[in-house]
């Protein structure tokens, strides 16, 4: 699987981490008052009607749409969909996988996966659900016409190097239907269950072929029956929504793990600064903590808040640092930049106290996590016998560049630069906007590199290997021995033996610095407590929706 790694994932970054990233603030570019004022009239039209029973999701996350086959993978694009449609497994709040559409997958070779379809599965017309429309949906997503890259499908027997299958293609190798509930894939190199489950699974959905058929490829990219499906085998119908401001589902009566408790379910889109006081009010009930950015500094009032329990989820958001390897070859002044910088100072006063300190990938959420595995301590006075130990004569510049759009991170970036300044380490910050901090991500004109990035844990395998995968990666950093613990990873399911796996990674890159944790967050999530049945989590938040509800009426 190596040598595709790069390429997978690139292209996770326009999903995974952009879940994080696309967390972390609105990117509307309307005022609030314009966004307030949207928001009321559809409060006041679908989103309220006597006796109905409704819970209104807060999130700060903007949507880029609805249609399976042109959205990326962003976490609440993810969401939105998969109320309609589910995907075959999903990760739960303990980060186990929980069947979703599938009641099992398993391998016996690492190389062919065999999903099988809940015999219950039925569509909301009472068609049941087949192999045939998980083949033919895959089929679709395959299309050069189609040309979603997101799935990154290249990985099984029968498509491109892109990805893409013949258009109007109507089989695959990697694909076959053994009976009417299951479906195998082939892969076309060994990968661990865990990670087809975590990077396929997760995101493969199987939509009515019985219906999408009449679409021509084309029409599959800009059909109007995407923005309100009427047949679909998850449990809420989409009747409405708008990019910027809001997403309305009514229940689907027909769903087969049973019929939603609530009447409708509405996800709100608004700025961090809105949450506390919708949450206040009761128009926000529940907040889901890596979609929903609370700003720290209301942090304290929500939880003083006697309508709304607030809760912290498992650190998973890592503020990470990259070091362009080859601009700064020493791995003293790389170790010197860590050793300078008091992490858990940042920790105890940008995240009051909400977060950790780690070395490298895997954080304390993690089943791979190894403690001791213990992060480089504060001491500005080993920082600077390593910098005279490697001749640092203090008259670099190091181009520092961070994301504008984390409040949180800007300030503390200037506590970074001002305790390197104090061991003789000059950095310039420049704060850039995601798009274009992207784009200097993408070449090698920097020096450091921060981003919030949430490497999976339970699979960080994806992530690490390609950021540790030499020139061309975000680090220009690669060690063989960390490549043969990351393949190993690959062949084993055996959890102590995947600790070790993951443990001689961060050790390695604790010793060579290619990256460094600034700090893991722990994020706030806050539900109403008239809201029974939800909580606020990083994942499985919407798992078993049908069974959320509230204590009373409206």
């Amino acid at each position: 699987m190596k040598r595709k790694t790069a390429r997978l994932v690139s292209l996770l970054l326009a999903g995974a981490m952009l879940v994080s990233l696309s967390a972390c603030g609105s990117t509307d570019g309307g005022s609030v008052t314009e966004k307030e004022t949207d928001a009321e009239t559809a409060q006041d039209t679908d989103f309220a009607a006597a006796g109905e029973k409704i819970i209104n999701v807060g999130v700060t996350s903007s949507l880029g749409g609805v249609n399976p086959f042109v959205i990326d993978q962003t976490e609440i694009n993810k969401y939105a969909v998969d109320l309609m449609f589910l995907p075959i497994v999903e990760l739960d709040k303990d980060s186990n996988f929980q069947y979703m559409l599938a009641d099992s997958i398993t391998t016996e070779d690492y190389v062919n996966f065999i999903v099988h379809i809940d015999e219950d599965a039925v569509w909301s017309d009472g068609e049941p659900v087949t192999a045939y429309d998980l083949e033919y949906t895959v089929l679709r997503m395959a299309s050069p016409i189609v040309n979603n890259t997101t799935l990154m499908l290249y990985a099984f027997e029968g498509t491109s190097d892109e990805g893409f299958v013949e258009e109007g293609a109507t089989e695959m190798e990697g694909l076959t239907v053994l009976d009417d509930k299951t479906l195998q894939f082939t892969a076309k190199y060994p990968m661990s269950l865990t990670t087809f489950n975590n990077t396929y699974g997760r995101y493969l959905r199987a939509l009515p072929k019985h219906v999408i058929e009449q679409f021509s490829e084309e029409e599959l990219l800009t059909a109007d029956w995407f923005n309100r499906p009427d047949v679909i085998n998850g449990p809420f119908l989409l009747t409405d929504y708008d990019a910027d401001h809001y997403i309305s589902y009514v229940a689907n009566e027909n769903y087969f793990k049973g019929a939603p408790k609530i009447d409708k379910l509405n996800i709100k889109i608004v700025d961090g600064s809105q949450v506390y006081a919708g949450l206040q009010s009761g128009e926000i009930d529940i907040t889901q903590l890596t979609m929903t950015a609370i700003p720290e500094t209301d942090y304290e009032s929500i939880e003083q808040l006697e309508n709304v329990t607030a809760v912290y989820g498992e650190p998973v958001t890592n503020q990470s640092a990259f070091i362009q390897t080859a601009n700064i070859p020493d791995a003293r002044v790389r170790q010197a930049l860590v050793y300078a910088i008091d992490r858990q100072q940042l920790v105890d006063q940008l995240l009051a106290g909400h977060g950790e300190v780690i070395d490298g990938f895997v954080s304390s959420a993690s089943p791979y996590y190894d403690d001791s595995v213990e992060p480089l301590g504060y001491d500005p006075e080993k920082a600077k016998a390593l910098l005279e130990e490697a001749g640092w004569d203090g008259s670099q510049t190091l181009r520092f560049y961070v994301w504008s759009g984390d409040s949180t991170f800007v300030n503390g970036a200037q506590i970074l630069v001002a305790q390197w300044a104090a061991v003789g380490i000059n950095v310039e910050i420049t704060t850039l906007d995601l798009a274009n901090l992207m784009s200097v991500a993408g070449g090698a004109d920097y020096d450091i590199l921060a981003v919030q990035y949430t490497y999976a844990p339970v699979d960080p395998y994806p992530d690490v290997a390609w950021l540790l995968s030499g020139e061309g990666s975000w680090t220009g950093y690669a060690d063989e021995e960390i490549n043969a613990a990351l393949e190993d990873t690959q062949s084993t399911t055996d959890i102590e033996q995947l600790k070790a796996d993951y443990a001689i990674v961060d050790r390695k890159v604790q010793e060579e610095v290619p990256m460094f944790s600034v700090y893991v967050i722990s994020q706030m999530g806050a539900v109403n407590n008239r809201v029974t049945g939800a909580e606020p989590t990083v994942y499985g938040f919407f798992n078993d929706v049908q069974n959320w509800d509230v204590a009373e009426t409206e």
